[in-house]
């Protein structure tokens, strides 16, 4: 099952993530704030992956994920935002290969289908003849 750390300050959205990834089989861990997806790395280890809005308090969602690849967390990452900042997919892109931007407002198969890219599906195992 893979961990994911969902973290925005918009508490209808969050949820929405986390039911989302809840019903792809995804263990859910929720933060409001960056001082929150920051804490939670340091604390429950790693995850599998990480869905971050940009526009939260104290620090924003690309501050934070830059951080985290600075410390050498190589952690696959959707970045939300309904900013339309021109640097942003720029910003987004020097995170690595491994971080997708989803466009608020977004349609729900988008995100499943940005998790499915980042995440891929455990090989189903052979049945036994």
């Amino acid at each position: 099952m893979a961990r994911v750390l969902v973290a925005d300050d918009d508490p209808a959205m969050l949820c929405a993530v986390a039911d989302v990834l809840t019903r792809l089989g995804c263990e859910v861990s929720c933060a409001e704030s960056g001082a929150e997806l920051v804490d939670q790395l340091a604390t429950e280890g790693l995850f599998d992956l990480i869905v971050s809005d940009i526009s939260m308090p104290w620090m924003d969602g690309l501050k934070t994920l830059r951080s985290m690849r600075t410390a050498g967390l190589a952690t696959p990452v959707i970045v939300m935002t309904a900013l339309k900042d021109e640097q942003i997919p720029d910003q987004v892109l020097a995170l690595g290969p491994n971080a997708v931007l989803l466009r608020k407002p977004f349609e729900l198969d988008e995100l499943e289908a940005a998790v499915a890219k980042l995440i891929p599906a455990p090989p189903i195992a052979e049945r036994p003849s």
